[in-house]
């Protein structure tokens, strides 16, 4: 079976939204509000494995179903560490998904390229 990393890292988004719940929420390190459902949530995923540019994992913690995922990353050339919190259900599915990223300029750059895309990322969602 394929883990979580391994299927970012091989950008199969196929395989990460088969990981996902049907009641997933997103929480992005850039929106106000959560995201519920597994539908936006891929869509999101999609869309951010092409805004990251060498994405890399470089640290892993697992607590039973509590998972966490430090990454580096590159946004508009400007440098960004993050993490990937996720909670998995008795399914083996990702029910809570939460990213944290900094320092606040790459933030920043990230939530102008996520918004920029957020209409097609909506579309998307509202396709499935």
């Amino acid at each position: 079976m394929t883990t979580f990393r391994e299927a970012i890292e091989a950008k199969d988004m196929d395989a990460v939204e088969a990981m996902l719940a049907d009641n997933v929420v997103f929480t992005s390190p850039v929106a106000f509000k959560p995201y519920p459902g597994r539908a936006i949530t891929a869509s999101i995923l999609r869309a951010v494995v092409k805004v990251f540019e060498d994405l890399t994992y470089v640290r892993e913690i697992h607590d039973g179903a509590h998972h966490a995922y430090e990454f580096t990353a590159k946004v508009d050339g400007l440098e960004l560490n993050g993490c990937d919190f996720l909670t998995y259900d008795e399914d083996g599915r990702i029910v809570d998904f939460k990213v944290m990223v900094r320092p606040l300029r790459a933030a920043e750059a990230l939530a102008a390229r996520m918004g920029s895309q957020f209409e097609e990322i909506k579309a998307a969602a509202s396709a499935d």
